[in-house]
């Protein structure tokens, strides 16, 4: 029984259960949660950890190698790396992709205590981690800025209050406040003072530690009642530091206002932050996994006013940065993409059939087909972002397929005489077995995606899964509503009455129908020179695959570039300033830039400023972010000892978080100082390279360094051990932090150090002593001396091996596959030696093995194909025949990047998935009527398979170029987010368009040859039974 009966019998019921699934996709459709790329969710976890004062070598040491050589040991971590600067470490592990990151984390957590004992017991607090995405760009940045107040101020109200309410806002993940830090009571002490009055740092340190310190004081009571014991001398501001007594002498008391200048200062001297040319407090909003951005952003935005009442009068809250209008421009241009391929696909429609009424009916399945799809996108989990519609415009050339096919030959037995309903019931009936052919392949081209793995694989899940939906949910239209319409709406061929398109088409038709004929007749009587011109796109194939350029994603316009700013090696934070206020003045003169915002010192190093440029929208600056940053790349300004570097930012961030560069060479030791110089090497060599800029060494910077030369055995007969020494040096010099001072909302410092009139010159170790075993004061200079020297500013290990990341931008018009075989060849020369490994530049990305396997991912998809093919027709040779269209669908593609100047990416190669699947169509169509000639109407294979060319010549033109035109609105689009669509749409409008010229010649031919062999072998087979069985 056909089970088209049942729909066609109730024309109806099918329209409105078409209705109903397409009511629940448009309810589906306004609770997707928007984002600009699929959600990709990495399991890291960063572990931090400081010591003031340490250098960044001893950083390395004694903390971040205890710390990874325990963490290292967790299983599931593919890679920890980390970076130590002055004071503070940073440990990043990247798990297997499918490690819970939960677990993970409560074994990180144990880790952590199983080593605490082997780390420095100075540490002002344990290690902590967290759990973070780094493929997560914040949404949306604040600026709380003003005339009047400190910058501590504004700090204390933006970490206390404001990142609060914040992350109190659904969708609000983590809100991470930069560019000052919190007020403190600074205490300064004077050397001179200290050596007159006799008095030593750490009897200092430890009165004003003791004189904060908190205990359980307990409680008294009677019969009766209950008193809790109190003390209400509580010190706050550095007023009430000042009469803090530090010793009785001489019948006098020592105040600690008489050996320090004591004031209302910040934690952290050497950090400032700034937005445009004011200084500021920068809040960096970041997304909950799941949620939807715009809306988030929307409702961040309804808060400001609120927020703004709560932060100080005089200051000002500012957003900087807000992801939401390149969000809603990237997915309003997607979906006028979406609009545009469907009228297009609608008019090849109208075209080819001459008819609105009847282009209505394959019409009708586009909007059920691609609605539709957001209810599987909704129970997916997936959200509206550049792919998944990506997907959907290119279904929009796809779903109509279905119905063409279902539609031409209804409409081929209405012109032979049957009824409407009777045509319907019949044309159906011979093509189910075609569609469900035709969608499984598709099917298994767009799962066998899910396999490619890693990070690849969770980028483009999405985008298959909601195409393959799409193609199914076409599938079951095909099979149901399209023939109920069929029924319903064509005429008889008596009741038909030809318009002017309908004569004009058919005309034209006609005419192609009749030379494609001829044409044909001589490609299957030369099938040899068909053959060796299918050989001869063969072995194009291979030829521009390897000779093309390639990349691994397109680079994004997200309006945002990330800069960095590095200063010479040794200079002080206040020397840097002016530097980085140069560069802020030019980057904010670019016409492009609208807001600038970024930090200097702090976790990045005194010698370093992060910055982050929010570009105007694209309409109104008319350029690029990658020619904005070309354009500040032309005329830089020149300030001695100090250098900038740019990078567009990207939605999906591969790269390690310790890199500054868009690419980067990575080269790992045990021994600091052959790093040192071969890294040097390496760099140098870089920047003589035409394809590259912005050449520089991250992990190996160095800075000016005092170094203490103990004498150990002169120490000993003082009475001074090196514990001492490191506390009196970690005292004077490290803005220690030497008490805690509670508040009702928030924890303060009180920090100690010399005063910074005495630290400008070396020479006040001199005046600096130290308190003996046995009570009496030593000068350092009894058993040190001291001279000067480099050391390096930070230590980054990878592995845990000491590395150096050499980083570097593509000169204009370089590819990255150019850049990477420069780097090669130029490692090849350079010949490092056994001491130094190198990760070569072509591997320097973690989805790199991906692009390696390309070509053996394309034939996993063909035998999956094959297989699966060979299942559905019983036949280990039929399948060979439809997988015979695909050389000419990739030498299409191939050319096509080539002439267009497109590098082959990731997102052509969804094209050629995509290819795999729509080009066999063809062949299945043809190889469908001509077995189906063969099997009823007993013709011989040249006579069947030439009766299937013509006869399917229609819808295989149509469909062919309704994909086709369903893809140029993805080439044309020059809007946001249009440079991840254009390879996409360049691959399929290529290879459709070199396939539908080949295909229609080589399918038959290769039909024929097949056909002519699988008979030759069932002679061969027939003739020994034959032999066995002599007639009588």
């Amino acid at each position: 029984m056909n089970p088209a009966r049942l729909f066609i019998s109730r024309p109806i019921a099918s329209c409105l259960l078409a209705l109903a699934f397409l009511a629940c996709g448009l309810l589906t459709w306004r609770l997707l949660p928007v984002a600009p790329l699929p959600e990709v969710d990495f399991p890291v976890i960063t572990v931090s950890a400081s010591l003031p004062g340490a250098s960044p070598e001893s950083m390395a040491t004694t903390v971040a190698t205890p710390l990874e050589r325990a963490l290292g040991s967790i299983s599931g971590v593919v890679a920890i790396t980390s970076s130590s600067n002055q004071g503070s470490t940073q440990i990043m592990l990247q798990f297997e992709l499918d490690r819970n990151i939960d677990e993970a984390a409560r074994e990180v957590q144990a880790a952590i205590n199983t080593v605490r004992g082997e780390l420095p017991a100075g540490m002002p607090g344990n290690p902590e981690y967290r759990k973070i995405n780094p493929s997560q760009a914040p949404i949306m940045a604040l600026a709380l800025s003003s005339a009047n107040l400190d910058s501590s101020d504004l700090y204390d109200a933006a970490s206390t209050i404001l990142a609060q309410k914040l992350a109190q806002i659904s969708g609000v993940g983590e809100v991470n406040v930069t560019g000052a830090s919190l007020p403190a009571v600074r205490v300064q002490l004077d050397p001179g003072a200290l050596l007159h009055n006799g008095i030593a740092l750490d009897e200092v340190r430890s009165a004003i530690t003791q004189s904060t310190a908190l205990y359980p004081l307990g409680f008294v009571e009677d019969d009766e009642h209950r008193w809790r014991v109190g003390i209400s001398d509580s010190l706050r501001t550095a007023e009430q530091y000042r009469e803090l007594v530090i010793r009785h002498q001489d019948g006098a008391v020592v105040r600690l206002g008489d050996l320090a200048t004591v004031t209302d200062s910040v934690e952290n001297r050497y950090t400032s932050g700034f937005h445009n040319h004011r200084p500021a407090v920068i809040l960096m909003v970041s997304r909950q996994s799941g949620a939807n951005i715009v809306r988030t952003i929307d409702a961040i935005h309804e808060q400001l006013p609120q927020l703004q009442a709560l932060m100080p009068t005089d200051s000002e809250l500012a957003v900087v940065m807000d992801r939401s209008p390149v969000i809603r421009s990237t997915l309003n241009e997607a979906q006028f993409t979406l609009v545009l391929a469907s009228l297009l696909v609608v008019l090849v429609v109208w075209l080819f059939l001459g008819s609105a009424r009847t282009a209505l009916i394959p019409s009708v399945a586009l909007p059920v087909s691609l609605v539709g799809s957001f209810v599987v996108m909704y129970f997916y989990g997936f959200s509206l972002n550049n792919l998944s519609l990506m997907a959907l415009i290119v279904a929009a050339g796809l779903v109509v397929d279905d119905a063409i096919v279902v539609l031409e030959n209804v409409e081929r037995h209405i012109e032979n005489g049957l009824t409407p309903f009777q045509a319907a019931l019949k044309g159906t009936g011979e093509v189910g077995f075609t569609l469900l052919a035709m969608n499984v392949a598709l099917v298994v081209v767009f799962v066998s995606i899910l396999f490619m793995g890693g990070i690849v694989e969770r980028l483009f899940r999405e985008f298959s899964i909601t195409l393959a939906a799409a193609m199914l949910i076409s599938l079951l239209v095909s099979l149901t509503l399209t023939p109920s319409l069929c029924a319903l709406w064509l005429k008889s061929r008596a009741e038909q009455t030809p318009g002017v398109v309908a004569r004009y088409s058919e005309s034209l038709f006609s005419d192609l129908r009749e030379g494609y004929q001829n044409t044909l007749d001589w490609a299957l009587r030369h099938g040899v020179l068909i053959l060796l011109a299918l050989a001869a796109v063969i072995a194009s194939n291979a030829w521009l695959y390897v000779n093309i350029t390639k990349e691994t994603l397109p680079q994004q316009d997200t309006g945002q570039i990330r800069g960095f700013v590095r200063g010479d090696d040794g200079f002080s934070f206040r020397v840097m300033q002016p530097k980085i206020e140069a560069y802020r003045q030019f980057i904010l003169a670019d016409p492009a830039v609208q807001d600038l915002t970024g930090t200097s010192g702090g976790a990045s190093g005194t010698t370093n400023a992060q910055l982050s440029i929010n570009l105007k929208p694209l309409e109104e600056r008319g350029v690029s972010a990658q020619q904005v940053i070309e354009r500040l790349r032309q005329n830089p300004p020149q300030i001695p000892g100090a250098i900038m570097f740019l990078m567009v930012d990207q939605d999906i961030y591969l790269g390690s978080p310790f890199r500054r560069s868009e690419h980067e060479v990575v080269l790992r030791s045990d021994s600091l100082e052959d790093l040192k110089i071969w890294s040097q090497r390496v760099s140098e060599g870089m920047q003589e390279l035409p394809e590259l800029v912005d050449v520089d060494a991250a992990g190996g910077e160095e800075t000016r360094q005092v170094m203490l030369d103990i004498d150990r055995e002169a120490a000993r007969r003082l009475g001074v051990d090196m514990a001492t020494i490191a506390s009196v040096l970690n005292n004077s010099f490290s803005q220690r932090q030497v008490a805690t001072l509670y508040d009702e909302l928030n924890q303060y410092r009180v920090v100690m150090e010399l005063d910074p009139r005495y630290t400008e010159d070396p020479a006040v170790l001199a005046q600096i002593e130290v308190i003996t075993n046995a009570g009496t004061r030593v000068p350092l200079s009894a058993f040190a001396s001291w001279d000067y020297g480099m050391a390096s500013d930070r230590v980054r290990h990878d592995g845990q091996f000491a590395s150096v990341g050499v980083g570097y931008a593509l000169a204009p018009g370089v590819t990255a596959y150019e850049a990477e075989q420069a780097i090669d060849r130029l490692l090849g020369e350079i010949m490092l030696p056994t001491s130094v490994h190198t990760v070569p530049a072509s591997s320097g990305r973690p989805d790199f093995s991906v692009n390696l396997n390309q070509p053996w991912l394309l034939l996993w998809v063909v035998l999956a194909v094959y297989l699966v093919l060979g299942v559905l027709y019983e036949s280990t040779l039929h399948p060979l025949t439809i997988l015979s269209t695909l050389p000419s669908a990739g030498v299409g593609a191939l050319l096509a990047l080539n002439l267009s100047g497109t590098n082959f990416s990731l997102i052509a190669l969804l094209g050629l998935f995509l290819l795999i699947g729509v080009v066999m169509k063809n062949a299945i169509m043809m190889i469908d009527f001509a077995l189906d000639a063969q099997r009823r109407d007993g013709l011989p294979p040249q006579a069947a398979i030439r009766r299937a060319a013509v006869l399917r010549l229609r819808p295989i033109l149509m469909t062919n170029l309704a994909g086709l035109l369903g893809a140029v609105p993805l080439v044309l689009g020059f809007g946001e987010g249009a440079e991840m669509r254009r390879p996409l749409g360049i691959t399929i409008i290529g290879g459709l368009a070199v396939s539908q010229l080949l295909t229609l010649y080589t399918t038959p031919v290769i039909y024929l040859y097949l056909e002519r062999l699988r008979q030759r072998v069932l002679r061969h087979r027939e003739q020994p039974a034959d032999s066995m069985n002599p007639s009588p």
